[in-house]
Formats: C-alpha cells, structure tokens, sequence
C-alpha cells in the first residue's frame, strides 16, 4: 500500500459525537482527500473514561480505544484551561471543576469564586489541546496548541462554550466568547493543535498504512 492510499478506505473517526467538531475537521482534512466520522456512526462504542494524568494522555486513549474498536484511523483531543494561579488547574479536570454535576455555568461561577482575590496581573492562564492520531497498526502522532490569555473577573460575550466568557485574548482584547466561529478557529488551542498535526500528517499517513 502507498503513502498515497488510506489504511481504511481513506476514513477516518474522530472520537466525538459533536457535529460541529467533524465538520470542521473534515474540511481540514479535505486536501488529503479523507472523510471523517464520528463516534454517532459506531453506536456500540460507550463513553470513554478520560483516567490520564495528562491532556496528550487522555487524547491517547481515546484515540487509541477507537482505532482499536472501528479498525480505522482515529482522532481524540483533550483540552482544558491551565491557570498559572492555580498551579495549572482545572487542567484535566476543566470539564468536572466543579464536581460532580458540572456545568460550564458551575465551573465557571467556581473559577471566579477562588480567584476573586487574584490581582489581574496574577490571572494569566492558558487554553491547551493535544490531539491524537493513531492507527490500528499502532502508529501514532500527537501535535499541541495553546492559547495564551487572562482570565476575566466576570464573563462577557454570548458565544463560545466552556470558560470562554472568562477567558480574555490579549492580542484582540476581546474575550473567547466575543469572537466569531472563524477569529476563534484561528487562534484557538484546537485549531493550533490541528494544523501542527496536520503540517506532519503525511508521514504519519504513509506508517499508518504500512
């Protein structure tokens, strides 16, 4: 098989359910000639426990449980907010901060409350994603994106999902949840994440299908 040729009928899954998510995947991905689906396509797959310690871990596994289950090509991400403040928390934890239950609401009510009495200076924080390639062969590749910000004293913008209403990006002055679908794709830690993987796909197409 050449580098050329996809390992599984040039599909590949990415490990979500989330329609927005494939879409835009997709469309990265469209130079390279692939179709992506998502986890809707393999009902049988159950929700997978994110048990890493890490982001690049639990993208991993997430990845990794995939490819073994469908016998494609499989992508996961896992991302989170790092709050120098905090000791890098919520970290792995973003999506449960605020215990069981948890809301982007909670979650963000909890971060404001522990860091009422942060001076801004102290508020720096970062978005971070690690997304997983891997393949039934066992070939993998990871790739990182980040995006450096503040977090906000109190939300602003209707946007966005997550902590993105506290989230403030320096270079715009807006926060996450102020900027349309399209300025946040391009600065976002996913969309950064992507295109480093992206600029490596090629090698990695070529040992996937070996």
């Amino acid at each position: 098989m050449s580098a050329a040729e996809s390992p599984a009928d040039k599909r590949i899954v990415l490990a979500t359910r989330n329609t927005g998510k494939i879409k835009e995947l997709e469309a990265l991905l469209a130079g390279f000639g692939l179709s992506v689906l998502g986890l809707d396509s393999f009902p049988d797959i159950g929700e997978i426990e994110e048990t890493g310690a890490t982001f690049a871990e639990n993208a991993a596994l997430k990845a990794r449980t995939v490819a073994q289950a469908t016998g494609l090509v499989a992508l996961a991400d896992d991302s989170g907010l790092v709050v120098d403040a905090l000791s890098g928390a919520p970290g792995v934890y973003s999506a449960r901060f605020s215990g069981e239950g948890a809301t982007d609401e909670k979650n963000n009510q909890k971060l404001l409350a522990v860091l009422k009495d942060v001076p801004e200076a102290e508020r720096g924080c970062r978005f971070v994603s690690v997304v997983a390639a891997i393949a039934p062969n066992g070939a993998e590749l990871l790739a990182e994106g980040r995006w450096e910000g503040r977090v906000l004293s109190a939300p602003r913008g209707g946007g966005g999902f997550g902590y993105d209403p506290l989230f403030l990006d320096f270079d715009l002055g807006q926060s996450a949840a102020e900027l349309s679908r399209e300025a946040k794709n391009a600065r976002s830690h996913r969309g950064n994440a992507l295109r480093a993987l992206l600029t490596r796909w090629p090698d990695f197409w070529a040992r996937a299908a070996k």
